[in-house]
């Protein structure tokens, strides 16, 4: 039995009896073995740390970060071999480069898009400043411009469309009548304006009744020179009416219109009558109303009971009643039928002022008010509209303002009795055939003042 246990103890020392049962396999690395039953238990080497264990302990750090942010921990890939799963396998990274969590990718995405292009695609045409984003406030300004154009053109076609629709208006109120005689014309723009008067009664005060032509007054605007405007007495002394012999210029009216009228100013002139206007003093009432009165001067109270006018000295802004007894006064009035051919003269060219007023222009009813009140009071020849009645307004105001030429023929006798024709005003015949000639050519200088009394 002894020779057993030496025999035993001689057993070389790399074999150890098992004591688990688990078979005599020994073991390549020469660890001792701890059984369950109670073998001898030795502490357990730690193994040094793989590089895999460093970034785990980086994704555990990263994790408790997240955790505090209210983000999801990133998982960082290892080295280390790791158990498979379910889910997709990622492409390994480099320690140095932190994993991409898409997750946080998709949120920050979202809230804020990176101007990086991702791996592998090509980057993006950077949007420009002037591309409003659709549906902005840039979209609305863009339509409120688009507005405003759009106002703009209708503002502009009604600019041109109201005065071109208020002309043909016109024309179709404009009275016509044959008066122009056919002769062969004349240098320069020739109107004949005649202001004719008829009382409701029908009788005025020398005994004549019916209408009659009160105003005469020739406007000339010659090729050259300054535009003139001669007023004709009306008792202008006229050696031959056509048809009718002798007799006073205003008698031509009385015989035969506008026609006979036109024949015998052109007689006594030498002027080819261009275009004839015959001008209602009843209807002077209304224009002026229309243009919102006028202003007029006269430099003598007048208290005058046939014509209703009553006046104080000096400059005063006369409504339509008011202009026309200011135009109808004559046993008033010094100068008798002269002065009131220098009044009625006063009267159209405050009218022709106030209706070229460019305040008029943003006043489309007072517009219309004239234009009604002006066609029902003017009468023209055949061949002229409201283009030649605005060409007359221009060619008038011109012969009034501070550039024209006014007066009357040069007259040698006021009260020349021939007989048979009662008290008539003699032109002066040695000087009024060059006073036409001037006329016509436009020989006087502007602003000067002609004719007149003699000495005057």
């Amino acid at each position: 039995m002894a020779g057993d246990d030496s025999s035993r103890g001689a057993m070389p020392p790399s074999f150890t009896p098992p004591s688990d049962g688990r078979g005599d396999r020994p073991r390549p690395d020469g660890a001792i073995p701890v059984g369950a039953s109670g073998g001898r238990s030795q502490p357990r080497v730690p193994r040094p740390p793989r590089p895999a264990d460093d970034a785990r302990s980086g994704a555990r750090i990263t994790r408790q970060s997240t955790r505090n942010t209210g983000e999801q921990p990133v998982s960082r890939p290892s080295s280390a071999p790791r158990r498979t799963s379910a889910a997709p396998e990622r492409t390994s990274r480099p320690p140095s480069v932190p994993p991409r969590d898409d997750r946080r990718t998709a949120v920050s995405t979202t809230a804020r898009p990176s101007s990086r292009p991702a791996a592998g695609q090509a980057p993006r045409p950077a949007q420009r400043p002037s591309e409003p984003p659709r549906g902005g406030s840039d979209g609305i300004r863009i339509r409120k411009g688009r507005v405003v154009a759009l106002l703009l053109v209708l503002v502009l076609v009604l600019l041109i469309a109201w005065p071109v629709g208020l002309i043909i208006w016109a024309n179709g109120k404009v009275q016509h009548v044959d008066a122009l005689s056919g002769a062969a014309g004349t240098d320069g723009e020739t109107y004949l304006l005649a202001g004719s008067d008829a009382r409701e009664e029908g009788v005025w005060e020398d005994g004549t009744t019916g209408a009659r032509t009160d105003s005469i007054m020739l406007l000339q605007k010659p090729d050259s020179g300054p535009a003139s405007l001669i007023s004709l007495p009306r008792d202008t002394y006229v050696e031959d009416i056509p048809g009718h012999g002798p007799g006073k210029l205003n008698a031509a009216y009385s015989y035969g219109g506008p026609a006979l009228l036109v024949q015998t100013v052109e007689g006594l002139t030498g002027i080819t009558v261009d275009h004839y206007v015959e001008i209602g003093f009843g209807g002077i009432e209304d224009i002026v109303d229309a243009v919102g009165g006028v202003e007029l001067c006269l430099d003598y109270d007048v208290d005058d009971e046939k014509s209703g006018l009553v006046w104080e000295a000096g400059c005063h802004v006369a409504d339509g009643e008011t202009a026309l007894a200011f135009s109808r006064m004559r046993y008033s009035d010094p100068k008798g039928d002269i002065g009131r051919a220098e009044r009625q003269r006063q009267v159209i060219g405050a009218v022709a002022d106030a209706v070229v007023e460019p305040s008029l222009l943003w006043h489309p009813g007072r517009q219309v008010d004239l234009i009604d009140a002006g066609t029902a009071a003017l009468t023209v020849d055949e061949s002229s509209g409201m283009v030649d009645l605005a060409k007359l307004g221009l060619a008038f105001r011109a012969a009034t303002g501070p550039d024209g030429v006014t007066g009357t023929p040069p007259i040698s006798n006021p009260d020349y009795r021939p007989g048979g024709v009662g008290s008539t005003v003699l032109l002066d015949p040695e000087t009024v055939p060059q006073f036409w000639t001037d006329v016509l050519e436009g020989n006087f200088e502007p602003g000067e003042t002609v004719g007149g009394l003699p000495g005057a």
